[in-house]
C-alpha cells in the first residue's frame, strides 16, 4: 500500500481551456481530497490583448498577452483549488488555417515526440491515476488541441503507466441545447452555411456512447468564476454571458468518454475514479 494520493492529471491546450471542459472535475475531485494536476501546452499568445484587440490587429502584442493570460491562468487555477500548474509554454498556433501555425516554437510545428517526451517527464513524476484530455479532433478541431491528444497518448506509451484515460467530449444532445441557448442570448447570430452546420452536428457524440457522465452541480459557481478569471477573453466565452444561476441549470454535468481503463469498472459511470477507490 501507499500513501500516495490519488491524483488526476488533465492536459489542456491554452489559459481557460481547463475551466471549459473540466472546471467542474477539477473543483470536484479536489475537494474530495484528490491531488490535481493541471497541463497547460501553451501561452495563449495568439488571445485576445487588452480592450479585445485581436491577434494580427494594431496593438495587439503577444508578449503582453501571454504575461495576462498566465495571470488569468494562475487565478483559474486558485478559484478551482488545483494543487499543481505546470506550463509547457509553447507558442499558442491560433486556429486551423492561420499563419501562426507553422512560426517558429509553435506547439502545432513541434515534434510530437518531444512534446511526449517532456509530458512524459510530469507523468512519472505525478504519477496520475486518471488522466483527460482532448480526442483525435481535439473536440472540434482546434490545431492545440489536436497536438494536446497527440502529445498526450504518446506520453502515456513511453511512461508505461495506466491511469484511466479519458477524452472530453459533449452528447449530442446538450450540443443541440447549447445551440438553442446561443440563439436565445445572441438573436443576431447568422444562421450557419450547411458545411459549418455539418460540422457542428459531428462535434461530441451520440448520448449512448458517451461513457461518463460526472455531477459537478455544486460546483458550478467555482466552474463559473473560473471561467470569469479568463477576462481578457471575455468575447469569446459565451458561457459567461448567461449569468451564474443559468450557467449552473446548464453546465452541471461534465462529460467523457473512457478510453483506456484496467479497473474493469462498469459503464456508463459518474465518477472519474471509479474502481480506484
Amino acid at each position: 500500500m501507499t500513501d500516495r494520493p490519488l491524483t488526476l492529471m488533465a492536459v489542456h491546450a491554452h489559459p481557460d481551456d481547463e475551466a471549459t471542459s473540466t472546471g467542474g472535475v477539477l473543483a470536484r475531485y479536489a475537494a474530495e481530497g484528490i491531488r490535481t494536476v493541471l497541463v497547460t501546452c501553451t501561452d495563449g499568445g495568439c488571445g485576445d490583448g487588452p480592450g479585445g484587440v485581436k491577434p494580427g490587429d494594431p496593438g495587439h502584442d503577444p508578449a503582453a498577452v501571454v504575461s495576462m493570460r498566465r495571470a488569468e491562468l494562475e487565478a483559474s487555477c486558485g478559484v478551482l483549488k488545483i494543487g499543481d500548474l505546470e506550463m509547457l509554454d509553447y507558442a499558442d498556433s491560433g486556429m486551423m488555417g492561420w499563419p501562426s501555425n507553422d512560426a517558429p516554437g509553435s506547439f502545432w510545428r513541434t515534434p510530437v515526440a518531444e512534446g511526449a517526451a517532456r509530458l512524459a517527464e510530469l507523468m512519472r513524476h505525478y504519477r496520475p491515476d486518471v488522466v483527460v484530455t482532448y480526442d483525435e479532433n481535439g473536440f472540434y478541431g482546434h490545431p492545440d488541441h489536436i497536438q494536446a491528444h497527440r502529445v498526450t497518448m504518446a506520453a502515456l506509451e513511453l511512461t508505461g503507466l495506466s491511469p484511466k484515460v479519458y477524452w472530453t467530449t459533449m452528447p449530442h444532445s446538450a450540443m443541440r441545447r447549447f445551440g438553442e441557448i446561443m440563439s436565445e442570448f445572441q438573436e443576431d447570430v447568422p444562421e450557419p452555411d450547411p458545411a459549418e452546420a455539418a460540422a457542428m452536428a459531428e462535434i461530441g457524440l451520440p448520448d449512448d456512447e458517451v461513457t461518463t457522465w460526472v455531477d459537478t452541480t455544486a460546483f458550478s459557481d467555482q466552474k463559473f468564476d473560473a471561467l470569469a478569471a479568463h477576462a481578457s477573453q471575455g468575447e469569446n466565452i459565451f458561457f459567461l454571458r448567461m449569468g451564474k444561476e443559468r450557467f449552473g441549470e446548464l453546465m452541471g454535468t461534465e462529460t467523457f468518454v473512457r478510453v483506456r481503463d484496467t479497473t474493469g469498472a462498469p459503464l456508463p459511470e459518474n465518477d472519474l475514479f471509479a474502481g480506484l477507490r
